[in-house]
């Protein structure tokens, strides 16, 4: 018998956030998680079948056009309509190279986008999973001219991130191209509001601190785990605490959110920006 729920695309959802994600949504969703490794999705599909949780798990590559539509097209069955998508997938500076990441979080960002626009209708929401690495980057190094090319010439694009990222040296230019293709993922977002609100649907992006996943681990001693001492609550975020806030997003419930970012960082900004007043003063 056909479900009747509506269907929300959760893209790196075998990762700790994005499965977190439709353990929430899958009460009240069809959920479709999309990942490049079938064993992980078929895991993951299993576990939440054992929850009671209605979904399937598609291959897909999110830098490739055609493996994008190939998911829309598989979550959208018999007329079915993919009324919500939570794009979580990405890279952390320590799981590739500069133009990896650039390709994989900023370039796999548009196309994620631009395929669920060409089919989004009133009610219908995306949410861009960002960081709070994109806050933190100084304006001048960001190639803020160059995120315009991201649609119709996406190979300077990622260029220019590159580029940028450069600047950092050897070492640290993987972590300089991520906060840059997260700070891109802020700028997009509010970028596409606009397109989306003609069709009554919303954008938004949500930018986690540090979080206690696989990938967050991967950096805790290269910059997450100091972000947790400058924090106001004094730990690594649990993946139920962001899904929490990125499942409201994708909801109906918040119909006149759009076009910004939320930062879910246990008070790291707030930290950083006070701590430093704080000294001035004493």
């Amino acid at each position: 018998m056909p479900t009747t729920h509506p269907t929300a695309i959760i893209t790196g959802g075998t990762g700790g956030m994005g499965l977190a994600t439709a353990r929430l949504m899958g009460h009240d969703h069809r959920i479709v998680l999309a990942d490049l490794d079938r064993t992980r999705l078929d895991d993951a599909v299993h576990e939440l079948a054992t929850a009671g949780i209605e979904a399937i798990g598609v291959v897909c590559d999110i830098t490739d056009k055609a493996s994008v539509e190939q998911l829309f097209q598989r979550a959208e069955p018999e007329g079915s309509h993919v009324r919500t998508v939570v794009h979580a997938a990405g890279v952390s500076p320590h799981m590739g190279t500069a133009e990896r990441i650039a390709r994989i979080n900023a370039t796999g960002t548009v196309n994620i986008a631009r395929a669920f626009l060409a089919r989004a209708a009133n009610g219908d929401a995306l949410v861009n999973v960002a960081s709070t690495a994109g806050h933190s980057i100084p304006r001048v190094l960001v190639p803020l001219r160059s995120f315009r090319l991201a649609e119709q010439r996406p190979d300077d694009f990622e260029k220019a991130i590159v580029g940028r990222a450069k600047f950092a040296g050897p070492k640290l230019k993987p972590g300089l191209a991520y906060a840059i293709s997260k700070n891109f993922v802020h700028w997009y977002s509010r970028y596409l509001a606009a397109e989306f609100g003609e069709r009554g649907a919303r954008v938004v992006s949500v930018s986690p601190g540090s979080f206690d996943t696989a990938m967050g681990r991967l950096e805790e001693n290269h910059g997450a785990g100091d972000l947790v001492k400058s924090a106001a609550i004094k730990r690594f975020g649990k993946p139920e605490e962001v899904a929490a806030v990125l499942a409201f997003c994708a909801s109906e419930a918040p119909g006149y959110l759009t076009g910004v970012d939320i930062l879910v960082d246990g008070g790291t900004k707030a930290g950083k920006k006070f701590a430093k007043a704080r000294k001035r003063s004493s």
